[in-house]
């Protein structure tokens, strides 16, 4: 389970990507007291001490940090090295906006009649700033950010969702080579004034298809389910899915995760907890982000109740989106890593691991698998 964003200070190289001093959750606990005593009683406190949330004696989980080896600080770069993928080269970026030679082949071969802002952006300031002339020229919002992605814009009665998809689909073809970015991504919204506009529930990824040699297709390939919840079977392209499971928000996403836990199924369940990111982290709301963590706090117990025996529950980030930090882009920490079973050891200290690898190769050994990177923890708990 991915706390989407939810890093635990930076990198040793976090300078190096503008981010010296960002630490998520501890700026978050820092702001007041935040109430989060499920996540206290798994070790969170026990990875590093907080402010008002210090460790325990007898944490019920196991608890380390994973440091990200992998050169970016995004969506993609922090879920495939969970599954086993280090990137030794960046995805592209476009701070400056994409090239004209982007921009009028995407014009020509998705027939639309131009583009509007090409910039790196907030997603919600951007329709608040180019909304109304949208819906005057039916010109599609292009923007991207410090990640690696494009991202298109639009109002759902002026370029209506499919038709939004099939777009994305072109860009999806025309960002290759040199220009290939992590992600693609359909951004609707609804709204008829710059103070009303609001973003829907219909994003869509299109992301550049993992090496095959990932945790996904190695567990599916050996009679295993992977049942991937929210925005991860897009990250991997659908690549090793066996169910997809629908879910636009935290409270679907646990609602989801309890679904497939509830279900006959072995292997892998993985899900997303995207309100973090999308919702605090890119938006700067820090107590927006505190709250967020409470609800996920006394929700928690709900995800263990549905948990067997026989079940091990992994939860970690991607990587970071500090609220406190200026801009509003990711920013590269170490991401925060408790494990908790009915069966497994309890307050085992994980350390600080080589890569969120260490992760997928600990679910790879589980089966009798086994990943090219990464170094598994199964025996220590």
């Amino acid at each position: 389970m991915v706390l989407d964003s939810a890093g635990i200070g930076e990198m040793p190289d976090a300078a190096d990507w503008g981010d010296a001093g960002a630490d998520t959750l501890g700026h978050i606990l820092e702001s007041r007291k935040v109430n989060l005593p499920n996540l206290q009683k798994m070790g969170l406190g026990n990875i590093r001490a907080f402010k008002d949330l210090p460790g325990i004696g007898n944490p019920v989980g196991s608890f380390g940090k994973c440091a990200l080896k992998s050169n970016g600080k995004d969506t993609t770069t922090g879920h495939w090295e969970m599954a086993g993928i280090i990137l030794k080269k960046a995805f592209p970026t476009f701070p400056e906006g994409f090239p004209p030679r982007i921009i009028n082949e995407f014009v020509e071969k998705a027939k639309v009649p131009g583009v509007l802002a090409n910039i790196p952006a907030s997603g919600t300031e951007i329709i608040k700033q180019y909304g109304e002339e949208h819906l005057k020229t039916g010109k599609p919002i292009i923007y991207t950010s410090a990640d690696s992605v494009f991202q298109i814009a639009a109002h759902e009665e002026i370029i209506p969702v499919e038709r939004l998809y099939e777009i994305c689909h072109i860009a999806r073809e025309i960002l290759d080579g040199e220009d290939r970015v992590g992600r693609v991504i359909a951004r609707p919204f609804v709204g008829k004034t710059a103070e009303t506009f609001k973003r829907t529930e219909n994003r869509h990824d299109y992301a550049v298809p993992p090496p095959t040699d990932n945790l996904l297709p190695l567990l599916k390939n050996n009679g295993l389910d992977v049942v991937c919840i929210g925005k991860i079977a897009s990250i991997y392209d659908s690549m090793g899915v066996t169910e997809d499971l629908t879910a636009k928000n935290n409270d679907q996403t646990i609602d989801q995760t309890i679904n497939a836990l509830n279900n006959q199924s072995r292997g892998l369940v993985f899900s997303n907890l995207v309100d973090f990111d999308m919702l605090y982290g890119h938006r700067r709301d820090t107590e927006g982000y505190a709250k967020a963590l409470e609800h996920f706090d006394t929700r928690l117990t709900e995800i263990l109740d549905a948990m067997k025996e026989d079940d091990l529950l992994v939860m970690t980030a991607d990587h970071g989106n500090d609220p406190t930090k200026e801009g509003s882009d990711h920013t590269r920490e170490y991401a925060p890593l408790l494990v908790y079973g009915k069966s497994a050891q309890s307050g085992v200290n994980l350390g600080t691991r080589q890569s969120l690898s260490d992760i997928g190769q600990t679910v790879a050994e589980n089966f009798g698998l086994q990943l090219k990177d990464g170094v598994s923890f199964l025996n220590e708990i």
